[in-house]
């Protein structure tokens, strides 16, 4: 005798979300992303602007991000991968979406039906292409290497590439990129970058090709070097609030605020330790205020001992090691601390002033890169959103 099926059926401990969420979160501006979208759109005109959304839009959640920008009617949309474009397809994002880093594991004919638009470098992959358009016409972007050493057809090989490219059926050639290795710092290499790429695009026009988009800059070519702007640039951290350009970086403003709240309050004597491995000795009778996040959240633990928070609208200093779901901050200098008082760890507190921590202050302290502190902050972390 068969057995009888169980039904398992899980109900809710609470009927609201908001009764069971940490307090622990990332508020995402879509207002000032739109902002920053019309500030480069000024600085570059008339030159189109391909909105970089991948890796979940640099943290900040790339559906509400990307919906926001296609009402500002940006040009379109480069991700890294090809599940990213159809994320946004499913969405119903409707623009031109380019996937930058190729495309691998044999999605190509989803990528076609998707109406992706996909970056080739390998002749395989083109070849691929064309089996999965089945002799329909068929658009790429073709990627040349010209110093990056990366991704791209090598500049060198690039006359024996092309002569290649003749028994692809269905081929249209509709960009042609490179990718600047340090647009914000070394303006020799830049230039050496682009004059291989001016060689490049002589070759594609000589072998019978008449791509209508070239596209070089990223966000500090965009901004720095209208000679390397093309007929689009492909513009990411600028999109998020930050510029490489000093004098123009007042006028963007920064998308994201991370948040938490104190949760315990002690008062430590000279000479306790805090945290793991007791790397924080109390000095003096010192206020210490635990808060929900850790390096499980995104705040990476090379900020132990280096990072900040505003309490109370005071920078307190992150003491101890960072664990994985706590840190602790000295508070004595912000007054009369309690349970539930706002943290913030990226971003400013308006009721207390004008104070804010950027995320390249955090990056600076952690030893990395404003993108790894945006990308960092885990999925764990709920972002809420304003401004659409």
């Amino acid at each position: 005798m068969t057995a009888p099926t169980k039904t398992l059926v899980l109900r809710p401990r609470v009927q609201r979300v908001d009764e069971c969420l940490r307090p622990t979160r990332a508020e995402v501006d879509l207002d000032a992303i739109a902002h920053n979208l019309r500030v480069v759109r000024c600085a570059v005109q008339p030159t189109k602007v391909l909105a970089v959304v991948k890796a979940d839009a640099y943290g900040h959640g790339v559906v509400p991000v990307a919906l926001r920008l296609e009402e500002e009617g940006v040009d379109g949309f480069g991700v890294a991968l090809a599940e990213e474009g159809i994320e946004l397809r499913d969405a119903g994002i409707e623009s031109a979406i380019v996937v930058l880093n190729g495309v691998y594991g044999g999605a190509h004919e989803e990528v076609l039906a998707a109406g992706l638009t996909p970056v080739v470098y390998d002749l395989s992959e083109l070849e691929a292409f064309a089996r999965a358009a089945g002799g329909r016409p068929f658009a790429v972007h073709l990627k040349v290497d010209t110093g990056m050493s990366r991704l791209g057809v090598p500049w060198r090989e690039l006359g024996g590439f092309l002569e290649r490219l003749e028994g692809v059926r269905g081929l249209r050639v509709e960009g042609l990129m490179t990718h600047l290795a340090a647009a914000d710092s070394d303006d020799e290499l830049t230039a050496l970058q682009l004059g291989r790429f001016a060689d490049a695009l002589a070759q594609l026009r000589a072998a019978g090709h008449r791509p209508t988009l070239l596209h070089a800059a990223n966000s500090a070519a965009a901004l720095r070097l209208p000679h390397a702007r093309f007929d689009m640039v492909r513009v990411g951290i600028a999109l998020f609030g930050l510029s490489s350009v000093p004098e123009l970086q007042r006028s963007f403003r920064p998308a994201m605020r991370l948040r938490s709240e104190v949760i315990a309050v002690r008062e430590l004597r000279p000479g306790d330790r805090v945290g793991y491995d007791g790397t924080f000795v109390a000095e003096r009778p010192t206020k210490l205020a635990t808060v929900p996040i850790g390096y499980g959240d995104g705040l990476m633990r090379a900020n132990s001992n280096r990072g900040v928070a505003l309490v109370r609208g005071v920078r307190c200093p992150l003491v101890g090691n960072v664990s994985m779901d706590l840190s602790t901050f000295d508070v004595s200098a912000a007054g009369e601390v309690t349970p539930g008082d706002e943290v913030v760890l990226l971003g400013g507190q308006p009721a207390y002033g004008d104070d804010t921590i950027g995320a390249a202050e955090l990056a600076q302290a952690s030893g990395t890169l404003p993108y790894e502190v945006w990308c960092a902050i885990s999925r764990r972390v709920p972002r809420f959103y304003r401004g659409g």
